[in-house]
């Protein structure tokens, strides 16, 4: 019954040994134009949006000295959830229609295990928490006030989330609000929140996805978000869904996304890349074919939502795809650290 490695200790450093470094074929003739590592060597790391560079140095204090990937995922992860400057991911996160900051994550290893968390209240680190349940349940998923009695178990401090300036943006918004079950609606329809934003968009963005490959060529992957600005109270989008926000494969790669959740549920967006790496595409031509998916549903308007997909292959290589411009990335590894990259886009 016990499918689960017990780890001690909730800190993300590690004690291995380095390894040698995992030399890989970048020249390899598979389309698109995916990034491949420096000189064809591992460890790398590669997240979603502007805010993804700081949580990449944390990643690669780790895969540098030989550590192991899902140990990088986390305490990269860890770095914006705890940014008070950053309204949509962790403690400082816009709450929902309510006023209540609620958190989801996701994390996943190597070998396939995986923990996420969903509609977390009062607790700084979801990811962190996500990756407990991996480790010391029998479960995949914890939600709600069930996820905040776990983690307070697991000795997470409860805290206040809602900060003034949260709060502030919050008011504001409910002098115009009108609720629609449309997520994130109002940003849209009455222009709450950033000129001209859409949901989803650069300016509106929910989510920091994290991927990495470690020395010894294991994957794993991390996802974390606050949510949409506004939602409904108990909204919960692809961030902890495995499959959708997140997924790992040891063999073929690893993919996560960002943008409006409910489109990335109804296509298992992250699985489908994954899959679609499998049958040969490149990491950037599995992001594509994923988005224009999503652009096939007759229902949606790709001109009024973001959504971006980002992916890692087994070789390293790394590609991204969004619908909108504005989607942008960051990949550290022994050549290239710390660079952004603009996300190629349909619109």
């Amino acid at each position: 019954m016990d499918r689960r490695r017990f780890l001690q200790g909730a800190s993300v450093a590690s004690g291995v040994l380095l390894a040698q470094p995992v030399r890989v074929n970048a020249g390899s003739a598979v389309s698109g134009a995916s990034t491949a590592p420096a000189d064809g060597v591992l460890p790398r790391v590669c997240s979603t949006w502007d805010f993804g560079v700081a949580a990449n140095q944390a990643a690669w204090k780790v895969l540098s000295t030989g550590g192991r990937a899902l140990d990088a995922v986390e305490a990269g992860a860890r770095i914006p959830e705890a940014d008070l400057r950053n309204h949509s991911v962790g403690r400082a996160g816009y709450p929902d229609r309510d006023g209540k900051v609620t958190l989801d994550a996701s994390i996943m290893d190597e070998n396939g295990d995986c923990g996420a968390v969903a509609a977390l209240e009062h607790i700084a680190h979801p990811i962190s928490v996500a990756r407990r349940v991996m480790e010391r349940t029998p479960h995949v998923l914890l939600v709600g006030d069930g996820a905040l009695q776990f983690a307070m178990e697991q000795g997470f401090p409860k805290e206040e989330l809602l900060t003034p300036e949260s709060r502030e943006a919050w008011q504001a918004w409910l002098k115009t609000a009108k609720y629609k079950p449309s997520a994130n609606s109002e940003i849209r329809d009455y222009g709450v929140g950033p000129a001209g934003s859409k949901p989803g968009d650069a300016r509106n963005h929910d989510t920091i996805g994290m991927l990495a490959i470690d020395a010894r060529g294991n994957l794993s992957g991390a996802c974390t978000t606050s949510g949409m600005a506004w939602k409904l109270h108990g909204r919960v989008g692809d961030s902890p869904i495995i499959g959708a926000g997140l997924y790992v494969d040891n063999e073929v790669g690893a993919a996560t996304s960002t943008g409006v959740g409910e489109e990335v549920i109804r296509n298992v967006g992250s699985f489908l890349v994954v899959e679609l790496m499998r049958q040969g595409r490149s990491p950037e031509d599995a992001c594509r074919e994923a988005v224009e998916r999503i652009l096939k549903r007759k229902s949606v308007r790709g001109a009024d939502i973001q959504v971006g997909f980002l992916a890692m292959d087994k070789r390293g290589r790394v590609g991204a795809w969004a619908i909108q411009k504005g989607f942008s990335y960051a990949v550290c590894d022994a050549g290239k650290q710390d660079a952004l990259i603009p996300g190629k886009s349909t619109y």
